[in-house]
């Protein structure tokens, strides 16, 4: 998975009938974990548009897009925002919500 700009996630949403952006901090031990299921996610479905970014450095988009919380998974289709998930429970459960 890519380090995406805030400028980079919102062209991808805006341009992909689906996309992924996966917001974590470096020192959250539950985004260790959620980033790992991503991992198995994206090696599963690589032509899906997925990036990351360390939210320390983006804060605004913290702001904008009202993030509660680290882990946070933000799952757009054509452009609009469907799910925020906070709770990385299983990975076929993401799966689930990507498709």
């Amino acid at each position: 998975m890519e380090n995406w700009s805030r400028q980079k996630w919102e062209d991808i949403a805006t341009e992909s009938p689906i996309s992924v952006f996966y917001l974590y901090t470096p020192m959250c031990g539950t985004c260790a974990v959620a980033s790992k299921m991503l991992e198995v996610i994206s090696v599963m479905k690589p032509d899906l548009p997925m990036g990351k970014a360390d939210l320390n450095y983006i804060q605004d988009v913290a702001v904008d897009y009202e993030i509660e919380s680290v882990p946070c998974l933000l799952i757009a289709k054509d452009g609009v925002i469907e799910h925020k998930i906070y709770a990385f429970q299983s990975v076929p459960d993401l799966l689930e919500l990507i498709s």
